[in-house]
């Protein structure tokens, strides 16, 4: 008499890369593609709802989309009002998280890799909905990270920069292990405490090349309070460069 052994067949989790378009959500992506431990079931960008751009990045929607397509990946987009409130982003985000789960989603993977506050805000955000937070480059040395990068061919440039360690010439460059070097010993190699942010526009995970070319670049000022080493609130305006890159 024949014996069969019956096996369920269970289907790797799906999860939700959350895509700004930089180096490091990319990077993210590759390292959850490589353990093959994953569904990706789609790239996740915030906008503005006026702007159609993403936040910091000040990359269009248009540009977002063809990555997208290149990768081979669908890309979910929520808009952000215009007010841009925090009670807003919690808004959008609750509902994205919502649809997340109708589609069987069990993760969302976040590119973070060392600031411990951000990391800690994204798990209470999921936290109540029932998904879970993955963040793969976690703890990563930040310069053997971009070495990483580059050696295995993507090509990414700086689309904003701050003023305090960028020139406008810098910005709209692709991003190499010798630009880094010119900028001062206060800007980590990933940009990780947000002194710039980048563009991928190449890389073994596309099927093909996004044709970028810098219109022009652009500067914005922006007003925020933060808290002094006194325990007082203060007042603080910084510069920031944007490649208009289309």
């Amino acid at each position: 008499m024949s014996h069969f052994c019956y096996y369920k067949l269970v289907s790797n989790p799906k999860v939700a890369i959350s895509w700004s378009g930089g180096k490091d959500a990319m990077m993210a992506l590759h390292q959850i593609k490589e353990s093959t431990d994953y569904e990706i079931h789609h790239l996740h960008t915030v906008i503005g709802e006026s702007t159609q751009r993403v936040g910091m990045h000040g990359i269009h929607k248009s540009l977002i989309q063809k990555q997208a397509d290149s990768l081979g990946i669908p890309v979910i987009f929520s808009e952000l009002p215009a007010d841009e409130s925090h009670n807003s982003y919690e808004k959008v985000m609750e509902a994205y998280c919502k649809k997340c789960i109708q589609n069987g989603i069990s993760a969302i993977v976040f590119g973070d890799i060392f600031l411990e506050d951000l990391k800690k805000y994204r798990e209470k955000q999921l936290a109540s909905t029932g998904l879970k937070a993955l963040f793969p480059l976690w703890k990563n040395d930040t310069t053997e990270q971009l070495h990483d990068f580059l050696s295995l061919g993507y090509q990414t440039k700086i689309c904003a920069g701050n003023a305090q360690y960028f020139n406008k010439v810098q910005v709209g460059q692709t991003l190499s292990a010798d630009l880094i070097k010119q900028l001062t010993i206060h800007v980590d190699p990933c940009g990780e405490n947000g002194e710039f942010h980048t563009f991928v526009y190449g890389g073994p995970l596309f099927s093909k090349p996004i044709n970028v070319v810098l219109k022009e670049v652009q500067s914005h000022f922006y007003q925020y309070k933060i808290e002094n080493e006194a325990g007082e609130i203060e007042e603080v305006k910084s510069e920031f460069y944007f490649a208009d890159l289309v």
